[in-house]
């Protein structure tokens, strides 16, 4: 039998009565603006290959949800890449891409390091890693995730799986896989057989925090204490509830939680791509930014395409409210 992996702090169980409450919320509860009623809502900046290659060093700019390139130590590191259209083992049904990425993955340079946090179908997309597999050098993920990445064609000798706390270094760049407050599945029968994480990056000029996928917990603080403080960090302010907070953060908890990272400036991901929760679809924009002001917290709200640099920053546009 494999190893059923458990978050650090909070267990996390759905009870049967519980998820028939959040079915019940999704078909009852849902905002009739939960996906934009007009095509181009989403601006989008389009990018070809030129653009990508002349990208500053200590640059990021968002493809969408929790699509990042980063271009460090001018090598490019692309994390948790989902291009299709869809969220979903279904081509034909699930969640939908609200705008088009702005590349496409046959237009991008090649890559040096993937990092892949989780197995969920917003995180890790089956077409999108087929199509990346012969441009990427290595992919960085947790435990088990790498036979997932075998079964859509990527070579053992690319794929390097990290536990909790484990570390990778590559050309003065490292890698930490650190914990993370979710679960894991890809179907109704392989629940938690996979690790889920968050994840570090260190480099030269600066330090990077991926936090991806997660409710809050108090592991925040001890990331900071082991690899902290943080010039930006990454955090998913999108996709929640309040019925399930143990897994997805609420923007509050996404300013508790950046505070506790001690970062220095926010980068809000998980939000404008995919209808996955009840809000409208901007409402995280609105929360986290009002919470930002109010808390004095440094934020920013790049359009997706729109490369911001990683150590200066510049002011970004509340580009949800035209």
């Amino acid at each position: 039998m494999k190893t059923k992996y458990k978050n650090s702090h909070i267990e996390y169980k759905v009870k049967f009565k519980e998820g028939l409450s959040i079915i019940a919320s999704m078909i009852k509860e849902k905002s009739k603006e939960s996906k934009p009623k007009q095509k181009n809502s989403i601006p989008v900046k389009a990018l070809n290959k030129a653009d990508i290659e002349n990208m500053k060093d200590y640059s990021v700019v968002r493809f969408g949800h929790s699509t990042l390139l980063f271009k460090i130590e001018n090598e490019f590191i692309l994390t948790d890449p989902v291009f299709s259209k869809r969220a979903s083992p279904f081509s034909f049904m699930g969640p939908k891409r609200f705008h088009e990425t702005p590349i496409n993955i046959e237009d991008l340079p090649n890559i040096k390091s993937v990092i892949i946090s989780h197995d969920h179908y917003d995180h890790l997309d089956k077409q999108s890693i087929i199509k990346l597999r012969d441009k990427v050098e290595t992919f960085y993920t947790t435990l088990e995730v790498g036979q997932h990445l075998m079964r859509f064609g990527v070579p053992r000798r690319k794929i390097v799986e990290l536990d909790w706390w484990e570390s990778k270094e590559k050309d003065s760049i490292e890698f930490v896989c650190t914990p993370a407050q979710h679960f894991s599945g890809r179907s109704l029968f392989d629940r938690d057989k996979t690790l889920w994480s968050s994840w570090v990056i260190k480099a030269p000029k600066g330090k990077f925090y991926f936090g991806a996928d997660g409710g809050y917990f108090e592991g925040f603080k001890e990331i900071a204490f082991n690899h902290g403080p943080f010039d930006m960090t990454f955090l998913e302010v999108g996709a929640y509830n309040d019925k399930w907070r143990d897994i997805h953060m609420m923007p509050e908890d996404g300013i508790q939680a950046h505070e506790d990272l001690k970062g220095k400036v926010l980068f809000p991901i998980h939000n404008g791509t995919f209808d996955l929760s009840l809000h409208a679809w901007y409402e995280p924009f609105d929360r986290i930014s009002d919470l930002a002001k109010q808390k004095e917290v440094d934020i920013r709200f790049p359009i997706m395409g729109e490369a911001i640099s990683l150590l200066e920053y510049s002011p970004t546009s509340k580009w949800w409210e035209k």
